[in-house]
């Protein structure tokens, strides 16, 4: 029997799982509205526990993995990356305000088309990169445990403002908008990290003296595992 193509303008998608990752994609593609017809075009199978926070947003929830797979075009297996995938993408949780870093390899009977359509899907919540199947241990490391690593960054910086005599809601705003702004002007400008810290660092001042105490210890990706 032959397979119909799937239209890249109406499909309808599918989680087979339904954790926090599934959870930010979710909300992130209904927001997107890259799916208007959200309420009907949505599917996850979920238990009864985080039901509720599905349907919150316009989902609809299946009770089997059987009901998910009839009712979808495009199903995303949001599970632990112990099984083959025909498209295996890598998201983070980003995802659920449009600002995901996923990293997407093609299964080896996949077609150049399911790519296009998955890159579309993942792109309209956040950016998407390409990359060899062998690289996903590092991928996990990088963008998929990543965010943890800034949040506890943020998490300190706004620390010092409390420490500094800041309200908390003031520290944690400087903090979050200064990380946002930096990270904003590494993606935009492509200069290297270094360049733009050099640019920044007066001699003998107080951000190079930061910087030293920060540079003795690590901040590192090895072995998908973060270590401060």
């Amino acid at each position: 029997m032959e397979t119909l193509p799937i239209s890249a303008e109406s499909f309808k998608v599918g989680f087979i799982g339904a954790g926090k990752m599934a959870e930010s994609i979710a909300r992130g593609v209904v927001a997107s509205g890259m799916l208007p017809q959200n309420r009907n075009s949505t599917a996850v199978h979920s238990n009864l526990n985080h039901r509720q926070v599905f349907e919150s947003f316009g989902v609809n929830v299946f009770s089997s993995s059987e009901e998910v797979v009839k009712e979808s075009d495009v199903v995303i297996f949001s599970v632990k990356p112990q099984v083959d995938r025909f498209v295996r993408v890598m998201p983070n949780t980003p995802a659920a305000v449009g600002e995901a870093a996923s990293v997407m390899s093609l299964g080896t009977a996949a077609t150049e088309e399911d790519g296009a359509l998955v890159a579309k899907l993942f792109g309209s919540v956040g950016k998407m990169f390409k990359v060899d199947e062998k690289m996903f241990d590092a991928v996990t490391c990088l963008s998929g445990s990543g965010p943890a690593s800034i949040f506890l960054a943020i998490e300190a910086l706004a620390d010092g403002g409390v420490a500094a005599g800041f309200p908390r809601e003031l520290a944690l705003g400087l903090a979050s908008q200064t990380v946002f702004g930096r990270a904003t002007m590494v993606s935009k400008t492509g200069k290297h990290p270094g360049v733009l810290k050099d640019d920044v660092t007066s001699p003998g001042g107080t951000t190079i003296a930061g910087v030293h105490e920060l540079e003795k210890g690590s901040w590192s990706c090895n072995n998908g595992e973060q270590n401060r």
